[in-house]
């Protein structure tokens, strides 16, 4: 019995693996929680919490979500904290502009359908930008045109995408009895879960131009310190056949005094 609970309780298991997984969502969403407070942090939470799923869905899922939010956090601070920040004042302009165009009716009334078009589009931006940002190194400017690639590249996970950010939000805002458990559901887990899912319809999209990874998530790196990419895999077997790469002459002086020698 003690072993059947050992094995049914250890990480490995199912189970283990399962309750693993939910103590990362919920450690993820508390840390988004807590540093969404001030509002225009609400972006570089969002890369946090995506910087720890795909660390997650790249490794054994064994991680610690409060110190891989906080790398994701920090190392995109400011170019999402710029991106939300700039993406809630075309809200704000763009909700002024329809109040406008409604208020003059007409010709003028039918452009308050283009600034929605342009809204939707926004949104896709932003649904895409955040993941983007948590996997890939580059200017913000560059991260906005991959997450327009990765969006259209494949419209069947961009309408998945579009639902499970949506519609949640639909339901709570427009069903009032359930809004308590709402509530509890995104203080608890709910960003966390749809930043989970988010992450498992475009891990395999983003894969192929990222470095290679071990079984901990961590990137691998050739003997001479460069990042192995899609591709290098020979690399990797030829220095595994070799029993890892030559030491160099510092190394051999380095290890030789470690030794005392």
């Amino acid at each position: 019995m003690r072993e059947f609970l050992g094995s049914f309780l250890s990480n490995d298991s199912a189970f283990g693996k399962i309750m693993t997984r939910l103590g990362v969502i919920f450690g993820a969403n508390l840390m988004f929680i807590i540093f969404s407070i001030p509002v225009v942090t609400v972006g570089a939470a969002y890369t946090g919490v995506y910087h720890v799923m795909l660390k997650t869905l790249r490794g054994d899922g064994q991680v610690n979500p409060f110190k891989q939010f906080w790398i994701g956090f920090k190392s995109n601070f400011k170019q999402a904290t710029i991106a939300w920040v700039a993406a809630l004042l075309l809200v704000l302009f763009g909700a002024a502009d329809i109040r406008i165009c409604r208020m003059a009716g007409g010709f003028v009334g039918g452009l308050s359908y283009a600034i929605y078009a342009m809204g939707i589009i926004l949104l896709v931006v932003m649904i895409y930008l955040f993941p983007t940002m948590a996997a890939f190194d580059d200017k913000l400017t560059g991260l906005i045109r991959s997450s327009l690639y990765f969006a259209v590249h494949r419209p069947f996970k961009l309408i998945l995408n579009l639902f499970i950010h949506i519609f949640p939000m639909y339901l709570t805002y427009t069903d009032l009895t359930m809004q308590p458990l709402y509530a509890f559901i995104w203080a608890t887990f709910g960003f966390g879960a749809v930043c989970l899912f988010t992450s498992s319809l475009l891990l395999p999209d983003f894969v192929p131009y990222l470095p290679l990874v071990d079984d901990c998530g961590d990137f691998i790196y050739s003997a001479d310190g460069r990042l192995l990419m899609p591709g290098d895999e020979d690399q990797i077997e030829d220095e595994a056949a070799e029993g890892g790469h030559q030491m160099t002459e510092d190394e051999i002086l380095e290890e030789m005094k470690k030794l005392g020698m």
